[in-house]
């Protein structure tokens, strides 16, 4: 069994792995690792960017890629899920012995936003700062499915934003800030991590996994909770 079996192709499935082994590297690394040509290298990024297999975040003005939990895989092949969990499971082992705890993670496009609030599912509380009409707009048939599973993993909902029409009902409770306040930067904030997300037609997330950051976020959250109208 092999990624193949994912629906990755050879490159994809080389370059994955390799940053499996490696953990967050440069593209000239992964060209040597995987014996690729760099300018190879970077199209096959750029994929798996989109499919949400990887992410990216720029140091001194070059991309440092990171490749994203395996378990993600399973989400692009639902029919597939039981053949697949050794291999998922022996990529999981090398994820979990070369990632950083602290770590901060480029996202784009549709795809990669979902791994990010795939990740929100392991918490027992979202906090969401600056809720907007334009994640729904954009992803309706997955946030539907999203909360769905939140309920039945009875994760609690708490928003703050300026949208009147925002009304979660699911373990969710909602508080409003004056128009004026509104922001296009949604902050979703989550155990150890923050989101910073912007959505439109071409919506990316800035993915911080840092305590003491995820602290202060959530310390400005309950500032702005108590000030917000219900």
């Amino acid at each position: 069994m092999n990624l193949k079996d994912a629906g990755l192709t050879d490159n994809e499935g080389k370059v994955y792995t390799s940053l499996l082994d490696l953990g967050p590297s440069l593209a000239g690394k992964i060209s040597r690792k995987t014996g690729l040509h760099r300018r190879t290298v970077y199209d096959v990024t750029e994929t798996l960017i989109q499919k949400g297999l990887l992410s990216y975040i720029l140091e001194n003005n070059r991309r440092v890629f990171t490749a994203v939990n395996p378990e993600h895989i399973i989400d692009m092949i639902d029919e597939k899920k039981n053949s697949l969990m050794p291999l998922i499971m022996e990529l999981k082992q090398k994820f979990s012995s070369s990632k950083k705890h602290e770590q901060t993670n480029f996202y784009r496009g549709k795809n990669g936003l979902k791994m990010v609030f795939e990740s929100q599912l392991e918490n027992s509380e979202i906090l969401i700062l600056g809720a907007t009409r334009d994640a729904y707009n954009a992803m309706p048939y997955y946030f539907k499915w999203f909360n769905e599973r939140r309920k039945k993993k009875k994760i609690k909902l708490r928003v703050i934003t300026s949208d009147k029409s925002i009304q979660p009902k699911m373990l969710a409770e909602t508080r409003y800030l004056p128009e004026k306040y509104a922001s296009p930067v949604v902050f979703n904030i989550y155990g150890d991590s923050v989101a910073m997300i912007l959505w439109g037609l071409r919506p990316f997330a800035l993915v911080v996994r840092q305590e003491e950051f995820a602290l202060s976020y959530r310390k400005y959250f309950e500032l702005l909770w108590k000030i917000a109208k219900k």
